[in-house]
């Protein structure tokens, strides 16, 4: 299980960031439950009216993550479910969403937390959705990684960040 050794969350004055989330529309009900993680990880930190965009599936992502990274968004979120099939499609769309986010994130300096989940069934994906009954929430995880690392970052820029990273 990957939710073992996962942060708690110490993050504050995030009221004044921008935040963009995009959420692929396949597998309708884990997704329900993602962007529901990351409104309430949004929402106690103090994000005010994130900008929501929906996209047909994964691969859709990339492209309007980079646009909301040069709109002056301080983080954007990206989630969406891609559930292993019988052909490699799962491989190619996995990789190439890893690598579109990964660029996104690198090239423009803006945090992208990667709430996509790359699973082998149905059911995994709903253990990790943050539904009743799951045993994990990676919108809401998704989310608070591209806040705290938006803040880092703000910190860093700013010259406040402490040495050794406490």
């Amino acid at each position: 299980m990957s939710g073992s050794g996962a942060p708690t969350w110490q993050v504050s004055n995030a009221r004044d960031l921008r935040v963009g989330v995009v959420a692929a529309r396949w597998h309708a009900t884990v997704l329900a439950g993602l962007l529901a993680g990351a409104r309430r990880a949004l929402d106690e930190v103090g994000v005010v009216e994130p900008c929501v965009v929906r996209v047909p599936g994964a691969f859709e992502l990339a492209v309007v993550a980079r646009t909301l990274a040069g709109q002056r968004y301080d983080a954007v979120v990206a989630l969406a479910a891609v559930v292993r099939g019988g052909t490699p499609h799962f491989e190619y769309v996995c990789q190439s969403v890893t690598a579109g986010l990964t660029t996104v994130s690198v090239e423009t300096g803006v945090p992208v937390g990667f709430g996509v989940l790359t699973v082998d069934d149905e059911a995994q994906a709903l253990d990790r959705a943050g539904l009743p009954g799951s045993t994990e929430d990676k919108g809401y995880e998704a989310a608070m990684a591209a806040v705290a690392t938006a803040l880092a970052l703000r910190d860093l820029r700013r010259g406040e960040q402490s040495p050794g990273g406490q």
